[in-house]
């Protein structure tokens, strides 16, 4: 079985390293591919020294950057679709060891599944999200593999992520479940959570003044998650994906009147900032 990797990676110099320490840089039957997008710090210089003299791992510098939009470059461009398993990676996460074979492995012993999660193995909720993933059947972009096949169809139908998409585990779990159909297909079964892999996310420094700015950024990109899901649920139960835009902010004007902010203290104001920056104000 043959295994390839990418590592996406914006803006991760200070994490970059412990990723690729993590991950079985020796193995010659791997193929990595570190996708560095819309990144001016030194992340491209870092990966590059611990490429360097390896003939299974490249690295791009893509421009410009975008999570969304560098996974379609990666699937329509770069991939030479000759791999059995593709896994995918965030390059702030420390994978754990032997992670990949056990994706590859669970793949291999259900040929319905066209995809398999990673679990979250540290962070205060990680049993919670684990659960999740084994309840819902969801994705965690940190980690998860999907079968070479179920790729080479999407690319075959020109499926592709819309650009602007924040986020791509959710609507990639979506297209697994349903087998890259509507959603009256939809079948759990079909992405299956695998129990011996798993990640390490950065623990968070609540007092740090980083962190929170952080945090307060990712508050407003979950709100705009929200509600480009809405949009994506209402075409997955329409036509299906392959009416997906290249933009979900070429709809926008068609759905921003139906969007209110959820009564929520938790949410309330990162909606309105994100419905805001939705309609471009």
């Amino acid at each position: 079985m043959s295994l390839c990797a990418a590592i996406f990676a914006h803006e991760e110099e200070r994490r970059i390293g412990a990723c690729l320490a993590s991950l079985p840089l020796d193995r010659a039957d791997i193929e990595f591919h570190v996708l560095v997008n819309g990144s001016s710090d030194k992340t491209v210089e870092l990966a590059r020294q611990v490429s360097a003299g390896r003939s299974n791992i490249f690295v791009h510098d893509l421009h410009p950057g975008g999570k969304s939009r560098t996974w379609n470059r990666f699937l329509f461009d770069i991939w030479d679709g000759r791999h059995d398993v593709m896994i995918f990676l965030d390059g702030d996460a420390e994978i754990a060891p032997g992670s990949l074979d056990s994706l590859a492995e669970t793949l291999a012993r259900d040929p319905e599944a066209n995809a398999a999660s990673g679990m979250p193995l540290n962070g205060r909720n990680h049993p919670v999200y684990q659960a999740q993933l084994r309840s819902e059947r969801g994705l965690f972009g940190d980690l998860y593999a999907l079968r070479g096949d179920f790729l080479r169809r999407m690319r075959a139908r020109g499926i592709r992520l819309p650009d602007d998409l924040i986020g791509d585990d959710g609507l990639i779990a979506a297209l697994a479940a349903t087998d890259l159909q509507d959603e009256s297909h939809w079948d759990r079964a079909r992405v299956v959570p695998c129990e011996n892999a798993g990640f390490h996310c950065e623990p968070v420094k609540a007092l740090h003044p980083r962190t929170w700015r952080m945090q307060y950024r990712r508050m407003i990109n979950y709100s705009v998650r929200h509600f480009q899901n809405r949009i994506i649920s209402d075409i997955m139960r329409g036509e299906g994906p392959e009416r997906l835009p290249e933009r979900l902010a070429a709809l926008y004007p068609a759905y921003l009147s139906r969007f209110r902010v959820r009564r929520s203290v938790k949410t309330a104001w990162f909606d309105f900032l994100a419905l805001k920056r939705m309609a471009g104000k």
